[in-house]
């Protein structure tokens, strides 16, 4: 899309609230990732799924998502309202589409709600809408695999939409070595030594500030957020998404990593999506492949049981604020909670609910003054705030999610 379409979509959309809500099977689907936040805020390819519709329609956006939520994440109506699906997100043929939304209106593919059109700000309304079908593709994450499946194809997408007439700072070191120069974008204050960067298959995006060190090996499609770090060595296999605020050693293999989170050290991931203010201690290592080649199967908090992903290859799906302790061996398809602590010999179960603490011996339950105290602990290491909404919405997590931990039950 060229440039004029954006500034055509500002006057279109101007003085229109635009509203990403959560639908509520996708948003189950998407747990424990969805526990701490809206279905839109979601990270895949470059940018968080709010953001590439903010930076389409070239002005904020608000959520409608959980009642427990909407206070760090509220919804704002306007006299006009555009609802979109929070799991969507836009291309070219979407946007014009939507641009063609009359007051009433609807977008739907196979029973899907993709956008609405409505006065009033309530979503209750767009059930009676006038709906048409939307036969052009488009890429929505509504499973857990979703993420890291079509991370590639997001990266893209973003990589278009973000350097799109802007010229990449140049590498300062003559050491680096670069295939495919021409799919490379170095943000402003980034730095690169003494590397191996491969994007011939896909683009290479470096965001501000951020670091690559030497002997590191990348392949693209890959992303690196603001102030993130490889480390010395590092090997990423490609398709893989890296946000703000982290850093990563080892093997990295088609893996999503939100924000703010380490995996500093040797050890391999793959085929896994990590949230926000987690850990993985050294030499830790996810399977993504089981022994006989089959369907990997995973927790479905929709399903309240295990289902079968359709993939040969699946990791580890984490919550934010998880961590794991030295040489951790997640199982094929592992679903860790929300503020969960994973130690100790041997691999733990499959599936570790919220606030669990332990491993393959057992678990306890994490405390939750001991939650708080540790979060706000890591997140002013960053210089960030553990506010009172975050205490709330995690505290309503650990209530939410006491049935999971069973052992609770066992010991009463």
């Amino acid at each position: 899309m060229c440039h004029d379409a954006h500034l055509t979509y500002f006057y279109i959309f101007a003085g229109m609230q635009i509203i990403l809500f959560d639908d509520p099977d996708i948003r189950l689907s998407l747990m424990p990732l969805t526990f701490t936040r809206p279905v839109a805020e979601i990270r895949v390819g470059i940018l968080r799924i709010a953001d590439k519709w903010q930076r389409r329609f070239g002005q904020p956006v608000s959520y409608h998502t959980a009642d427990y939520l909407s206070k760090k994440f509220p919804l704002q109506a306007a006299d006009e309202n555009l609802f979109i699906n929070g799991a969507v997100c836009p291309n070219d043929e979407l946007m014009a589409e939507i641009e063609k939304l009359k007051e009433g209106e609807s977008i739907i593919q196979n029973d899907t709600l993709i956008a609405g059109r409505i006065k009033s700000g309530n979503p209750a309304e767009l059930g009676n809408l006038s709906a048409r079908e939307f036969s052009g593709e488009f890429t929505i994450i509504d499973e857990l695999w979703s993420i890291y499946r079509l991370n590639a194809r997001e990266i893209k997408a973003d990589f278009e939409l973000v350097t799109r007439n802007r010229q990449s700072a140049d590498p300062d070191d003559p050491h680096v070595i670069i295939y495919g120069r021409d799919n490379l974008f170095v943000e402003e204050g980034a730095s690169l030594r003494a590397c191996t960067i491969n994007a011939e298959k896909g683009p290479v995006y470096i965001g501000k500030n951020a670091l690559v060190q030497e002997g590191a090996i990348i392949y693209g499609a890959f992303a690196l957020g603001e102030e993130s770090i490889v480390s010395i060595g590092a090997k990423v296999r490609g398709d893989s998404t890296v946000g703000p605020f982290s850093k990563i050693g080892g093997e990295v293999s088609n893996s999503v990593i939100f924000g703010y989170s380490n995996k500093g050290h040797d050890g391999f991931i793959g085929n896994s999506v990590i949230g926000e203010w987690c850990n993985l201690g050294a030499d830790s290592n996810t399977s993504n492949l089981k022994n006989d080649y089959g369907n990997v199967k995973l927790w479905n908090y929709l399903k309240e049981g295990f289902t079968d992903t359709g993939q040969m290859f699946c990791g580890t799906i984490m919550g934010d604020h998880s961590k794991c302790g030295i040489n951790t061996m997640f199982n094929t398809g592992t679903v860790v909670g929300v503020f969960a602590n994973i130690f100790g010999a041997g691999f733990p179960r499959n599936f570790i609910p919220s606030f669990a603490w332990g491993g393959a011996n057992g678990f306890n339950t994490y405390q939750f003054r001991k939650v708080a105290e540790v979060a706000r602990r890591v997140m002013e290491r960053r210089g960030m705030e553990f506010s009172a909404e975050d205490q709330a919405i995690l505290e309503y997590v650990f209530n939410l999610t006491g049935s999971y931990r069973i052992w609770e039950e066992e010991k009463v």
